[in-house]
């Protein structure tokens, strides 16, 4: 899958001539071009980070592999926040753990357990990323708790609080993170060894000097293509019908992840379910406890202080999403009938968000 992923590279000069070639101008074809080839300019930025971790020592190694694992998602989010587009980058948010949940995991869960009849994890690792995930869904659900209450309150609200509010919850949820870090690379580490094990069978090494190399000029080409992605977003919007939060929900969520979601894939139809799940939840983890915060620091370097409130579906995506994982991670194993379960939850919030009206004064503005 890895090497049919980078026949998409061709989409790259596609995606420029779109750009900058006189009478080539379509900013429809340009959106979906910059999408497809962002796919595999991930998976290299992701590659190349793997092998300058392997090559720091285990706990520098470990804290690079995870701190950059999520680099596409936080290029095209920056973009889209220096843009103003903050409904899309919070859209995102959700999106990628939602998407890492339901989707990858019941991808892999479905087509390892069609090739194998029973799949077994590690239930001590999948069970601490869960309950993980379960607090950092709880810090995100809290701006939206305190808009409807303060709303509803005479005294009202001020947004200058609510970013205060949210900017608190980032630095729980950073300081979080460090947590998660040391717990997995230092002193639980055997929880999660078998993963690391594996991982490393499948990496053919690279020297130091071509994964820098391809690591710089992929970020480059993530950063280009980001810049045209979201460049047409409101275009793509017109065209298609479709809503900010959609856009940002599905279709962004699923281009910043897509590169990982067939690792975790691969991984689950050779029986490495362990691999696969840890890919699947750890990224939704990375997300909701070192993307989100780390946006939100930088909302205010770029002078547009970015809140954590999200919408009430989003909410309930979020929390039903890690309620399910939390059953299925509960006894260790898997079967193909939990990944179409899964994936039939993935496509019922895709046509809730798909028909989800657009507020009418913006994604900032109070709940009823």
């Amino acid at each position: 899958m890895k090497s049919w992923l980078n026949w998409l590279l061709i989409f790259i000069p596609v995606a420029l001539a779109l750009r900058f070639w006189p009478g080539l101008t379509n900013p429809t074809a340009l959106f979906i071009c910059s999408a497809i080839a962002i796919i595999p300019a991930a998976g290299w930025i992701g590659r190349a980070t793997e092998e300058l971790a392997a090559r720091m020592g285990e706990g520098w190694g470990g804290l690079l592999n995870a701190s950059f694992g999520n680099a596409a998602e936080l290029i095209i989010a920056g973009i889209a926040l220096s843009k103003g587009l903050t409904g899309v980058v919070k859209a995102s948010i959700t999106g990628s753990i939602i998407g890492n949940i339901l989707l990858v995991l019941g991808l892999s869960t479905l087509l390892g357990g069609m090739k194998h009849k029973e799949q077994r994890f590690n239930q001590s690792g999948a069970r601490t990323s869960v309950i993980s995930l379960s607090l950092a869904a709880i810090g995100l659900i809290i701006p939206t708790v305190f808009h409807m209450t303060a709303s509803a309150s005479p005294a009202g609200w001020k947004p200058n609080v609510e970013h205060q509010l949210s900017l608190g919850i980032a630095i729980v949820l950073f300081v979080t993170y460090l947590c998660v870090l040391v717990f997995t690379l230092g002193t639980h580490k055997h929880f999660f060894i078998g993963c690391e094990g594996e991982l490393e069978e499948e990496i053919e090494h690279w020297s130091r000097t071509k994964a820098i190399v391809i690591l710089v000029l992929a970020t480059g080409v993530v950063a280009l293509l980001s810049e045209f992605l979201v460049g047409t977003i409101e275009s793509v919007r017109a065209t298609f019908g479709v809503t900010e939060l959609f856009v940002g929900v599905i279709v962004v969520a699923i281009v910043g992840n897509a590169a990982e979601h067939s690792s975790a894939i691969v991984m689950a139809m050779k029986n490495k379910m362990d691999l696969s799940v840890g890919i699947a939840i750890g990224s939704s983890l990375q997300v909701a406890l070192f993307v989100a915060p780390m946006l939100v620091f930088l909302s205010y370097f770029l002078g547009r202080p970015m809140n954590l409130e999200f919408s009430l579906p989003e909410m309930f995506a979020v929390v039903a999403s890690v309620y399910i994982i939390f059953q299925i991670s509960g006894d260790g194993e898997t079967n193909w009938i939990e990944g179409v379960q899964l994936l039939s939850v993935y496509l019922i919030l895709c046509i809730l968000f798909f028909y989800l009206p657009e507020p009418h004064i913006g994604m900032e503005a109070p709940l009823p």
